[in-house]
C-alpha cells in the first residue's frame, strides 16, 4: 500500500521564525519568482519515501514514469491511494493502468473533501516544508533541488517518524 501525492516547493523562502529587535519587524527581501520544483511522491506505512521531482510542472507521462519506478521497487501488485488530482485521470495514466503492466495496481482515491486522512498532507509535505526546509531560501532551482535533497535524505532516515505521518491522519498501521 502506498500514498502518492504531489507537491511544489518554490524559492521563496520559508519564513517560519526570526528573531528581531523589539517593535523591528525583520523584512526579508525576496525576488518574485515562478520557478519551482514540482515532486511527486510515495509513502508507505512501513516507512518508506519515494520521490520524484521536475523542474517544472509534472504531466501525466512523469505519473506514469513514477508508478513504473514503484513496481521495480515495492512490486507489480500495488495499492495505490492518492488524491482525485485530475493528473491522475489524464489519458497516459488511465491507459497505463489499463495495460498488463497497470493492471496489478489497484488505485483508490481519497474522498475530495477529507484530505486529512493523507500522510502527505497532515505530515510529510509540512514536515519537509516547514521543519527540513523552514527559513532557507534559495537563489536558483539548483540550489532549491541540493536542499530538497537534502531535507528528503533526512526524512528518510527517520521511518518512525513517517510511519508517525500515518498515525496521525488516523491510519492504522
Amino acid at each position: 500500500m502506498v500514498f502518492i501525492d504531489e507537491a511544489g516547493f518554490y524559492l521563496l523562502p520559508m519564513a517560519v521564525r526570526t528573531y528581531a529587535p523589539v517593535r523591528q519587524t525583520p523584512i526579508l527581501s525576496e525576488t518574485l519568482t515562478r520557478d519551482h520544483r514540482s515532486v511527486i511522491g510515495a509513502v508507505t506505512a512501513d516507512g518508506r519515501l519515494y520521490l520524484r521531482g521536475a523542474d517544472r510542472a509534472l504531466s501525466s507521462k512523469d505519473v506514469v514514469r513514477f508508478l513504473k519506478h514503484l513496481q521495480q521497487h515495492l512490486g507489480r501488485k500495488l495499492l495505490v491511494i492518492w488524491d482525485g488530482s485530475p493528473i491522475h485521470r489524464r489519458a497516459a495514466v488511465t491507459d497505463f493502468l489499463a495495460s498488463p503492466a497497470g493492471q496489478e495496481m489497484v488505485v483508490e482515491a481519497l474522498p475530495g473533501y477529507a484530505p486529512d486522512l493523507n500522510p502527505w498532507d497532515t505530515g510529510a509535505w509540512q514536515h519537509l516544508k516547514h521543519v527540513e526546509l523552514r527559513n532557507i531560501s534559495c537563489l536558483d532551482l539548483e540550489e532549491l533541488h541540493l536542499q530538497l535533497d537534502l531535507a528528503i535524505d533526512r526524512l528518510r532516515q527517520q521511518p518512525a517518524l513517517i510511519q508517525g505521518f500515518f498515525q496521525a491522519a488516523g491510519l492504522a498501521l
